[in-house]
């Protein structure tokens, strides 16, 4: 199965648009929602999803957290997560 990265976009973003205020995302959210429960649909999706967010991240339209920090979206590793750009 192959995923577009404008629907990956258009995900990420929607889940982002769902949360309130100051909450993010999983990119296990963003897999599930286009790959279903099952790992054989979702893992798949895991790097793509991560190209699209760094993408976005660069575009300045999100956040890359680590820890609940603010990462550089071309250098970090692990486990992360995904919020709305501060609009402050």
């Amino acid at each position: 199965m192959s995923i577009e990265p404008e629907a990956i976009e258009s995900a990420i973003l929607d889940l982002l648009a769902q949360r309130e205020a100051g909450l993010t995302i999983s990119p296990m959210d963003v897999a599930r929602r286009l790959g279903g429960d099952h790992p054989d649909g979702w893992g798949p999706l895991m790097q793509p999803i991560r190209r699209v967010a760094v993408r976005l991240a660069l575009d300045g339209r999100l956040q890359i957290l680590r820890k609940g920090k603010p990462v550089d979206p071309l250098d970090f590793k692990g486990v992360y997560r995904l919020a709305a750009r501060d609009e402050r």
